[in-house]
């Protein structure tokens, strides 16, 4: 296995973002990357989008059926052929330096399980200078109260995690899910507090609905995590908390 990262990115209807998503990983300082673009049958032009680029390090890969962005994500990894994973999504934006500086944290801590501050952007892809800022350390009871890892600033090591944890499960917050197993089998979660990716918001989606959230972060605590209700409920009030708090914060 070789020190390449593997970028996976699951693509649905995504026209409108898509280049700018992989013009931000072609922009990369870190060079040794392969680009696996995992089509969930769109019906735009995103697929014709990605064709258009030529760089072999660039690949698109086609799903045979509509099965959602865990059974896409599991599709790139079950085809990465790089040690490092890392998660993007189809409307997210890189920072040029966004790979080189997180590889360099991970190597310097020895770090199997990483990720970074992160800043929301409108639809245009520009950040409004709410930044979610990180902990150097986020343990695993932590975590269930703190639901801080944004997919697309995490970074693994294979030789460290293995793809059985990586594995992303069929059920909402399945990002979420796959964090808290990896750190329940006893990896720690390693915080670059630099902002390094831009996470474009869309009002109406799915992460902008407060009541989904809710529903799906007790829904994690009950049956990822395994707690009972008392467990469940504490875990669940200092989530609400946070979850306000780590929005506050302004500038890079």
């Amino acid at each position: 296995m070789t020190d390449t990262v593997s970028i996976i990115v699951p693509v649905y209807n995504a026209e409108n973002f898509i280049k700018e998503t992989i013009d931000s990983v072609l922009k990369q300082t870190y060079t040794d990357w392969e680009l696996l673009l995992v089509d969930d049958c769109s019906k735009d032009a995103s697929c014709d989008i990605i064709k258009s680029y030529d760089d072999e390090r660039i690949k698109l890969f086609k799903q045979p059926e509509n099965l959602g962005a865990y059974a896409a994500r599991n599709c790139g990894l079950s085809l990465a052929l790089g040690r490092y994973i890392a998660f993007l999504d189809a409307d997210d934006i890189w920072e040029p330096k966004k790979l080189e500086h997180q590889m360099k944290f991970l190597k310097e801590n020895n770090a199997g399980f990483t990720f970074t501050s992160y800043e929301f952007a409108d639809e245009n892809g520009i950040g409004n200078g709410s930044v979610v800022r990180v902990p150097k350390i986020l343990p695993y009871k932590k975590a269930l109260h703190n639901t801080i890892i944004f997919t697309s600033t995490v970074l693994i090591d294979r030789n460290i995690v293995s793809d059985d944890l990586i594995k992303m499960p069929h059920m909402a917050s399945e990002d979420t899910a796959t964090w808290w197993t990896i750190m329940k089998a006893g990896h720690t979660a390693w915080g670059l507090n630099e902002n390094l990716v831009r996470y474009r918001r869309f009002s109406g989606t799915l992460s902008a609905n407060k009541a989904v959230a809710l529903k799906r972060i007790w829904n994690l605590l009950r049956k990822v995590a395994g707690l009972n209700i008392f467990a469940a409920s504490f875990h669940f009030c200092l989530w609400a908390v946070l979850a306000v708090q780590r929005r506050v914060h302004k500038g890079r």
